[in-house]
């Protein structure tokens, strides 16, 4: 690797994979490193970056912006890198001097491969180099027949769903993200016995490129030394990675996917999740992900749901110069936006501003 060149990791997985979190974990381990982010959301709310924002990352003592973070929300990396990617890469150039290395979060729909090529461009690869494309996964998705070619599980969630399509674009997406990576992150481990986890374990190796290095954790807990310095120039080797879409004219479509930014009021917690955990079901969401203001809670609740699965939490005192709101970004498939927003509406929850 040419130790005059940036290195930038490539952090990519599915839909609520665990990259942010990882992605904290690691900013928050840093050890001195000066490590420059960008965030690429699907999405119309910059939920990953706040998320970010609110473990300190992205702004000095007083709250202001100090440029490690730069969050780009208007479309999928893969499909925009010339619009987008390219000339904000030309500004960190900029600031060789300043930045030991970059790590750029896709979004959960992204192709991986179009943004390695873009390292290939003479304007990006006189300073950059991709030390590693890093994959996670969510292993008790995937253990559940997910995305995943695992004859078991998928015969079992056929038996409980008739309707099941498992040959879906989701599919294709997410072992493409597997068949580019140097590092595939088994998250959420915990969650797991040792022959699942296993199971997941065979999945990843026999999608992904042949030397690749599989590591399992937990809530996104991976050692800095693991993740960074892989120095695999991945822009040199990159076209040899096969992926489903290398054939086709156009490298990504998000036609199949909508977001859907919600403004809400929110007065019982519970009552929020058991109202998501119904239209997850009803709408088939692939995820959920936003902040709640509670009445008399001083803190901004966090809440983030992959399929089935919903999780709340407190990160940090609301700041006196923000709105105390709650938005929330829903992801899926052929979505019905004006029934979501009744069912929001008849459960009393959607903002009278948004009605």
């Amino acid at each position: 690797m040419n130790l005059n060149k940036i290195p930038a990791t490539i952090v990519t997985g599915f839909l609520g994979a665990g990259k942010t979190t990882l992605l904290r974990h690691l900013l928050t381990q840093a050890q001195g490193r000066r490590i420059a982010v960008i965030v690429n959301e699907f999405g119309e709310l910059g939920i990953d970056g706040e998320l970010l924002k609110g473990c300190g990352i992205g702004c000095d003592e007083t709250g202001a912006d100090n440029g490690q973070l730069i969050e780009l929300a208007n479309g999928c990396l893969c499909c925009t890198v010339q619009e987008e990617f390219a000339p904000v890469m030309e500004q960190l150039a900029q600031r060789r001097d300043q930045i030991d290395h970059l790590v750029i979060e896709t979004s959960g729909l992204a192709l991986p491969k179009p943004l390695v090529q873009a390292f290939q461009w003479p304007t990006i690869r006189h300073a950059f180099t991709v030390d590693a494309v890093v994959t996670v996964v969510d292993a008790p998705a995937v253990a559940e027949g997910r995305f995943a070619h695992d004859p078991q599980a998928v015969d079992a969630q056929r038996r409980a769903d008739p309707e099941l399509d498992h040959d879906t674009p989701l599919a294709e997406l997410f072992e493409d993200q597997l068949a580019t990576a140097d590092l595939v992150v088994l998250n959420k481990a915990d969650q797991l016995d040792a022959d699942a986890l296993q199971r997941v374990r065979a999945m990843a190796a026999a999608r992904a490129p042949a030397a690749v290095q599989t590591v399992v954790a937990r809530h996104g807990q991976v050692p800095p030394e693991v993740l960074l310095g892989l120095g695999r120039a991945v822009e040199d080797v990159i076209e040899g990675r096969r992926t489903h879409h290398d054939d086709e004219d156009d490298d990504h479509d998000h036609d199949a996917f909508q977001s859907v930014a919600l403004a809400l009021e929110v007065r019982d917690r519970q009552h929020l999740l058991q109202t998501l955990s119904t239209l997850v079901a009803r709408h088939g969401l692939l995820r959920i992900k936003g902040f709640v203001a509670l009445p008399q809670a001083a803190l901004r609740l966090v809440v983030q749901g992959v399929g089935p699965r919903l999780d709340s939490h407190f990160d940090r005192p609301w700041r006196t110069d923000e709105p105390r709101r709650s938005l929330l970004v829903c992801i899926g498939q052929g979505l019905d936006e004006a029934a979501l927003r009744a069912d929001l509406r008849q459960a009393g929850l959607l903002a009278a501003s948004a009605t």
